[in-house]
This record gives structure tokens, C-alpha cells and sequence, in this order.
């Protein structure tokens, strides 16, 4: 019994010297710690040995156990070892590398307009309103007054659905669905999608524009220009002025054209103002009676001016680009530059 334990424990020294892996190591046990090891084995030897032999073999094979257990732990915590350092090694970040770059996203240029151009108009209290952009043909049309043989009425001009309903043309049928609802004092913005047949270097199928509404009492014309004057200012320049043309819209009456002073020449003359020292930018004027009177509004206690934004347009005028197209082709190298 002595012999085949003494051979045991050279056998099982040379197995140690040749583990360098975990799934060896675990084979180590099975073959002498297991409970069909080398070890289980000689307790169950115990048997055919000589009643007063048995009490020192059992010392002895108890000996070799635990000094095959410690063994085993010894070499467990070293292998531990080994691999927490082979994959610190594997997981080392070298701190003097560049960073991988994480480029950050961006607002749309147009984006960034129209919320320039709220916030503008929302210091001088306007609240927002967006209204639905398929329109029924009373409020597109209709009730702001335009004619039925209006040309703007024209399957050419209009994207019609059925029966009555449209793309919407304008943002100003969000007026007459702010009247409906809400009675002078009224200070209302309606941003928001638009839809007509027009397509070339300046025009979309789809744009986007901005409606202004002012109803109360004594609103008049100066109101108009007092206020876009200082829109214009803190949108282009402090130093751009105004000028009204006389116009024509169905819902305002008188209608405006809005020039705004060159802010590249300052108004001598240039390719951009098209060296008239002007450009135009809106339209607008006084709200015409009958609208009012559409939308149970008394025109003669009540006045209103509204004004009418093309977002692209000032966009364009903005940061100096010369295809309207540029702004919905979503092109990275474009839209990096805003």
C-alpha cells in the first residue's frame, strides 16, 4: 500500500509540472480527488489491509489527500492568476492614443430658421399653432377670401385629394381655425408644411412656411412694419430696414410686399440684391374685413394684420445658398456646414 501511494504521489507531482490550463487542472482532480480518483481508491483499499495496519494507512492516505488538495488550491489561485493578468493585458487601453471620434448631430438648417424666427416673434408674445396639412377647400381657400376662379385654385397649382379636401397650400388656414376658436386679443404663429405644384431652383412641391395673425383693436399697418422691422434686425442685421410695396393677396386688403435692405452691401448694390439694394423677403398687410366677418370677427371694432414667411426663402438669403433643392437632398457634406 506504501509503494502504490509513494507511486501516486510522484505521478501526481509529475501531472502538476505538466498543467498549464484549466480544463487540465480539472482532470487533475477527477483523476485524484474525484470521487472515482486515485485517492477514492484507497480508501476503498483500506479493506485488505491488516485490521492493525488500517488506523496508520488511514493516516497516511488522509496525508496524501490533503497534500494533493493543497496542491490542487495552490495551483487553482496561480492559474486565477495567470488568466486575470492575460486579460488585463488583453483589455489594456493605451491612454496616449486618439480618441475614436463620435461626431455629434445637428439641427436642419431649416430647422434652425424656423425656431430663430418663432423665438423672434415669441418675444413679442405670439404663440404657436400648427394646423392639419391636408385642408378641407373652406378653410384653404374659402373663407380667406379667394375667388373660385382664382388661379391659385387650379388642379395646376393644387394638389387636390377627394371631394373637397387638398394638400394645403398655405399655412393661413391655421387663421381662420385660430379665429374659430379663439376671440381678439389674438397673437398666433402657424409654422408648418405646405404643398403646391411648383418645381425649379427656388421653388418645391413641398416647402415649408410661417403665417402670422395679429386681431385686436386699432391694428393697423404701421403695427405690420414695426414688427418686421424687428424681425428682420435680429434675424439678418440691427442695421436692415424695411420697405412696403403695394400688393395683392385675397385676405389682406391692402397687401404688402416686404423688402428687406441688402445685409451683404448694405444696400449700394450686389449680385445677391440683384444690385438694387433690396430684398424681397414676405408678404403681408391688413387683414381683409370679410375674413374677419368669416370667422364671427366684427370688423368694425376689430383689425388685424397678417404676414406670410417662406422658411426655404429665408433660409437661402441667410447662409447664401442659391438651390432650394441643396435643402432636402439631406447630403452630409451640405448639411455639415450649418
Amino acid at each position: 500500500m506504501e509503494q502504490r501511494i509513494q507511486a501516486l504521489r510522484e505521478q501526481m507531482e509529475k501531472r502538476i509540472s505538466e498543467i498549464h490550463s484549466k480544463d487540465a487542472l480539472s482532470t487533475f482532480w477527477q483523476d485524484f480527488l474525484g470521487k472515482k480518483g486515485s485517492i477514492a481508491d484507497l480508501m476503498k483499499s483500506l479493506g485488505t489491509v491488516a485490521k492493525e495496519e488500517r488506523p496508520a494507512m488511514g493516516k497516511v492516505i488522509n496525508e496524501f489527500k490533503v497534500q494533493a488538495e493543497e496542491r490542487y488550491k495552490a495551483l487553482s489561485e496561480t492559474m486565477e492568476q495567470m488568466e486575470l493578468q492575460a486579460r488585463n493585458q488583453r483589455e489594456a487601453v493605451d491612454i496616449t492614443l486618439p480618441a475614436k471620434g463620435r461626431p455629434l448631430g445637428g439641427l436642419h438648417p431649416l430647422t434652425q430658421v424656423k425656431n430663430e424666427i418663432i423665438n423672434v416673434f415669441s418675444g413679442m408674445g405670439f404663440d404657436v399653432f400648427e394646423g392639419p396639412e391636408i385642408e378641407d377647400d373652406d378653410h384653404n381657400f374659402t373663407r380667406l377670401n379667394v375667388p373660385k376662379d382664382h388661379p391659385s385654385r387650379d388642379m395646376q397649382d393644387t394638389f387636390y385629394l377627394e371631394d373637397d379636401l387638398l394638400l394645403r397650400t398655405q399655412t393661413s388656414g391655421g387663421q381662420i381655425r385660430v379665429m374659430d376658436r379663439q376671440k381678439p386679443p389674438i397673437k398666433v404663429l402657424v409654422p408648418g408644411r405646405v404643398f403646391r405644384s411648383d418645381s425649379d431652383a427656388t421653388h418645391s412641391p413641398m416647402f415649408h412656411q410661417m403665417e402670422g395673425l395679429v386681431v385686436d383693436k386699432s391694428i393697423t399697418l404701421c403695427d405690420l412694419q414695426g414688427m418686421l422691422d424687428k424681425f428682420v434686425q435680429q434675424l439678418f442685421d440691427a442695421d436692415v430696414r424695411t420697405r412696403l410695396r403695394p400688393s395683392y393677396f385675397p385676405f389682406t386688403e391692402p397687401s404688402v410686399e416686404v423688402d428687406v435692405s441688402c445685409f451683404e452691401c448694405a444696400g449700394k448694390g450686389c449680385s445677391l440684391c440683384k444690385h438694387t439694394g433690396w430684398i424681397e423677403v414676405l408678404g403681408g398687410g391688413v387683414v381683409h374685413p370679410k375674413v374677419l366677418e368669416n370667422c364671427g370677427i366684427d370688423p368694425s371694432v376689430y383689425s388685424g394684420i397678417a404676414f406670410g414667411i417662406g422658411i426655404e426663402r429665408i433660409t437661402m438669403l441667410k447662409y447664401g445658398i442659391n438651390n432650394i433643392g441643396l435643402l432636402f437632398e439631406n447630403d452630409l457634406r451640405f448639411l455639415k456646414q450649418f
